[in-house]
């Protein structure tokens, strides 16, 4: 979806780093899962403990015209079973295409890059999807480095000590942080090469501009030559994309309509859950699909921990995802406009999904434009 979209890839690990941490801490932990702090900050709670950051981006969001809600919020641990759920799901191709292209591809991708090499992942989750990247570089160098950037502690430690029994020769260095504070994070060993991971097509979810500044902020950590593997779902279909997004079992309605649910149960809200439905659908002229909750009726919902009622008219839709899809053209553009060149793309059997080998260029030229196609200030 994650993520922001958070839509994970093979196995689906939680992805809600995608967007802001909930706090401003950046914690390191070590490959035996031990944990210090690199900048210290707290958040602070607000209705009902939820955190203040959810509770302004609810009143924020709801009292915006059109309605939206952002899609981090998707993951309390009720959405995340939910979406572990959905990756099991016969329509949502998604996890088995990059699965499926790991598993054929790993080695040639290392190989593409160069050894000797370390690995970081934005979004790293359970990093089970990582494996297969990580054995193969092991096949051409006898360590490696690996540093995972996920905003739970708890999945970076659990992930941390699982790597440490399988893999001894892997020194993990993870970051609990949101992306772009956890890659300024990273330190560099010397002239080895740094291929980050950015899977699972979690780029779908940035809004184009987002799209294009968070891979910008990928290529300042990077030297010339270094590399970005960016999982993209491709164009296809309409009725392929919107089945992903809306599955016969209900199981993507239930993780949309959860996140009104977790306003109930944080915020105080009092959404009457039946009076309103999922709805997917793929918005050919912007290239996304769109997931939205609607009204079925005119109602005033109160959310008593924000002191605000919310009109909804009948039909009206709150915006809770976007899931933009890509061709090649498309993702050369983006590279392009990021510094990075586009050099290898590997695609399932079916052609659903695309693993993009980027290549890092230095350095970055000031006389681009914005994937949207507004120029950029230099």
């Amino acid at each position: 979806m994650p993520w922001t979209h958070n839509r994970a890839g093979p196995f689906c690990p939680h992805v809600s780093s995608v967007v802001d941490a909930p706090s401003s801490n950046v914690m390191s932990f070590s490959m035996a899962g031990a944990v210090r702090a690199r900048s210290a900050g707290t958040s602070s709670a607000g209705a009902q403990g939820a955190s203040v950051p959810f509770a302004e981006d609810v009143k924020a969001g709801l009292s915006a015209s059109p309605k939206r809600l952002l899609p981090k919020y998707f993951y309390d641990d009720l959405g995340s079973t939910l979406f572990d759920a959905i990756c099991l799901l016969p329509e949502y191709y998604l996890t088995r295409a990059e699965d499926e292209i790991l598993d054929r591809h790993a080695r040639e991708i290392v190989d593409a890059v160069g050894s000797p090499l370390d690995l970081v992942e934005l979004g790293s989750g359970s990093a089970i999807k990582t494996r297969r990247i990580i054995s193969a570089a092991l096949e051409s160098q006898p360590t490696l480095r690996y540093s995972p950037i996920d905003i739970s502690p708890s999945a970076l430690n659990a992930s941390s000590e699982a790597l440490s029994r399988e893999y001894p020769n892997v020194t993990v260095d993870g970051i609990a942080a949101e992306y772009l504070e956890g890659l300024k994070s990273i330190s560099r060993n010397g002239s080895v090469r740094t291929m980050v991971l950015f899977l699972g097509s979690n780029i779908g979810n940035f809004e184009p501009h987002d799209a294009v500044n968070t891979l910008r902020a990928v290529h300042d950590v990077l030297n010339d030559g270094d590399a970005l593997l960016l999982g993209a779902d491709l164009k296809k279909d309409r009725a392929v994309l919107e089945a992903a997004y809306d599955d016969a079992e209900g199981v993507t309605a239930a993780f949309n309509l959860n996140i009104l649910a977790r306003i109930n149960r944080e915020l105080g809200g009092e959404f009457d859950i039946k009076k309103f439905a999922h709805r997917a659908l793929y918005n050919d002229a912007l290239g996304r699909v769109e997931m939205h909750i609607v009204s079925r009726e005119a109602q005033t919902v109160r959310i008593a921990g924000l002191g605000m009622e919310i009109h909804f008219d009948r039909g009206e839709t709150i915006h809770t995802e976007s899931s933009y899809k890509y061709d090649r053209a498309r993702l050369a553009d983006l590279a392009g406009l990021t510094g990075f060149e586009l050099t290898n793309t590997w695609n399932d059997t079916r052609g659903m999904f695309s693993s993009n080998l980027l290549r890092a260029i230095k350095p970055l030229s000031t006389d681009v434009y914005h994937h949207v196609g507004r120029k950029r200030d230099p």
